[in-house]
């Protein structure tokens, strides 16, 4: 009779590093990851075409010939997409007992846009920022040899409505407080009837000696998607090398480690060490 025992050398090395690879949960959770990421970069690439043609488009805007702003009939499908920042001029008188100061920061420095309605002869009024005075010109009176008393052309921008205030701060109509440019509120609050739901942004050219300064509208277009769209990427393939280093290499050392020694059973009863296999003794 004999009495078998076994020592296990490097092959429950192998059998414990097995157990302690990464579970099924883990496995797909990583999976998901991955296509999220390269779903995000395709994502950022597709902004930046978007953001390329809008781009496009504006400059071809900005620098068109001025255009009569859209007639009364076509307010109501007035877009961003379709009109913002189109160059337009308008013919009217303006009311400078409704005008609205809004507050601003620009390359002048802090002080307000000086918002006067425009009344036309069609008796339809538009908003027209005429551009922007210090806050020690913010009075009416320091610049009436600014303010015109008759008919004027005002070329510029055309704008779309800004509601609900600026950043944080709401506007307030019933303390006469604005922080964006909200047509529609505006309007309310000055008593204006037929109202454009844009405004005009005088341009340089419209600047009447004395007045508000125009010709200040920041046209910016912040374009940083393909740096998005590279860091989306440079994440999924970090996941994959990891991935690889988890799963190939724990595959890797399970066949490495994982076998029978050369010359059968004979041949392992006669190794001894840390890298002998199965031993057999007799009793």
């Amino acid at each position: 009779m004999s009495r078998t025992r076994t020592v296990t050398g490097k092959a429950s090395g192998a059998h414990s590093k097995a157990a302690r690879s990464p579970s099924l949960w883990l496995t797909v959770l990583s999976l998901t990851a991955f296509v999220l990421l390269i779903a995000l970069g395709v994502w950022q690439i597709e902004r930046r075409a978007w953001k390329l043609a809008l781009i496009d488009r504006v400059e071809q805007r900005v620098h068109a010939p001025a255009v009569p702003i859209p007639s009364a009939a076509s307010w109501p499908r007035i877009s961003a997409a379709n009109d913002e920042y189109r160059h337009v001029s308008v013919t009217g008188r303006f009311l400078h007992d409704r005008e609205t100061l809004v507050q601003a920061v620009t390359e002048e420095g802090p002080g307000y846009w000086v918002l006067t309605p425009l009344l036309r002869d069609d008796g339809t009024q538009v908003l027209v920022n005429r551009g922007f005075v210090p806050s020690e010109r913010r009075d009416a009176s320091t610049r009436r040899d600014g303010n015109p008393d008759g008919q004027v052309e005002i070329t510029g921008l055309l704008r779309m409505t800004e509601p609900k205030g600026g950043f944080l701060r709401n506007n307030v109509p019933q303390h006469n407080r604005w922080y964006s440019r909200d047509v529609a509120a505006i309007a309310a609050a000055r008593g204006l009837r037929e109202v454009a739901p844009f405004f005009v942004d005088a341009d340089a050219g419209s600047q009447i000696a004395g007045g508000p300064i125009g010709g200040l509208t920041v046209i910016r277009f912040p374009n940083n998607h393909l740096i998005y769209a590279l860091t989306w990427f440079a994440l999924a393939f970090m996941l994959v090398g990891r991935l690889f280093v988890t799963f190939g290499g724990g595959l890797f050392r399970r066949k490495r480690f994982v076998h029978e020694p050369a010359g059968g059973s004979e041949a392992a009863a006669r190794r001894t060490g840390s890298d002998a296999g199965t031993i057999v003794e007799p009793t």
